[in-house]
């Protein structure tokens, strides 16, 4: 396991003050750009949740879907688009929710497709991100209002001091996995 994690630090690119000055931005594109990377973060989310029992996996546009399908794809489950607004024709369930660091930007929502799945399916959410937690905490209350039943969460990067985690466990879900973390 120490191997996958080294080979993700070692690609994850570094950007300081983006999107604004003291934030060091966490760029997945050089990790995604080299297959190693790729193996590296599927390899390491596999591994932590090949003992769990769950029917689908989720992720959020547009990363967790990068994250989310190559998961879904070596366990042979299927995968769970959760959509931001107005990209899905027909019946929607959608949950809206406020950024904690951007409130004054107005509600942001996931939508999925009405009957997607079939109730007390269970799923596993995984993302590239874990910082504040505000959109996990979004996408396991639509995977929920949907009927299902959230197995974990699992992240290719936590940014410690968030809070993030302790927002998923607030809302029920206490299997949560980060490969690397930074501080």
């Amino acid at each position: 396991m120490a191997k996958n994690e080294d080979t993700i630090k070692a690609l994850v690119r570094n950007v300081p003050d983006f999107p604004e000055p003291g934030i060091q931005f966490k760029d997945i594109s050089t990790l995604l750009c080299d297959p190693k990377g790729i193996k590296a973060f599927v390899d390491a989310l596999l591994d932590h949740y090949k003992d769990e029992k769950f029917d689908y996996v989720a992720g959020m546009e547009a990363r967790g879907f990068i994250v989310g399908m190559p998961v879904s794809d070596r366990l042979n489950k299927g995968f769970i688009m959760l959509r931001k607004p107005n990209k899905l024709p027909g019946e929607k369930i959608v949950y809206e929710y406020y950024k904690e660091y951007n409130q004054k930007a107005g509600p942001e929502r996931l939508e999925i497709s009405a009957g997607l799945f079939p109730k007390g399916s269970r799923v596993l959410i995984v993302d590239d991100l874990l910082a504040t937690g505000g959109t996990a905490v979004a996408a396991i209350k639509l995977i929920e209002k949907a009927g299902g039943v959230v197995a974990g969460c699992g992240f290719i990067i936590e940014l410690d001091g968030l809070g993030g985690g302790k927002k998923i466990r607030e809302a029920g879900v206490d299997n949560i996995y980060s490969i690397v973390s930074y501080t």
